[in-house]
C-alpha cells in the first residue's frame, strides 16, 4: 500500500464524502463509509485540512479582543 500525501487524503476523503451525501457507498482504506456514517469523513477531513495548513506553515486565524475597559475583570 502506497503511503498518500495528506493532499491526497484529503482529495479521497472529499470524494468519499460525495459519494455518501449522493447516496452511494465509499470504500477507503478498507472501510466502506455511506450517508449514514458520513460524520466519520466530516471529522477525518477537518483533520486533514488543519495538518495541511500546518504543513503549508498556516496558522489558523485568531483574532486578540480585549477587555480592559470595559468592566470585564
Amino acid at each position: 500500500m502506497a503511503i498518500l500525501t495528506t493532499t491526497a487524503r484529503l482529495e479521497a476523503v472529499q470524494t468519499a464524502i460525495a459519494a455518501a451525501e449522493a447516496g452511494q457507498s465509499f470504500t477507503l482504506d478498507g472501510v466502506t463509509f455511506t450517508r449514514a456514517n458520513v460524520g466519520t469523513l466530516y471529522e477525518q477531513e477537518r483533520y486533514l485540512e488543519a495538518r495541511l495548513a500546518k504543513e503549508n506553515g498556516n496558522r489558523p486565524f485568531m483574532k486578540t479582543v480585549n477587555f480592559s475597559g470595559l468592566g470585564y475583570l
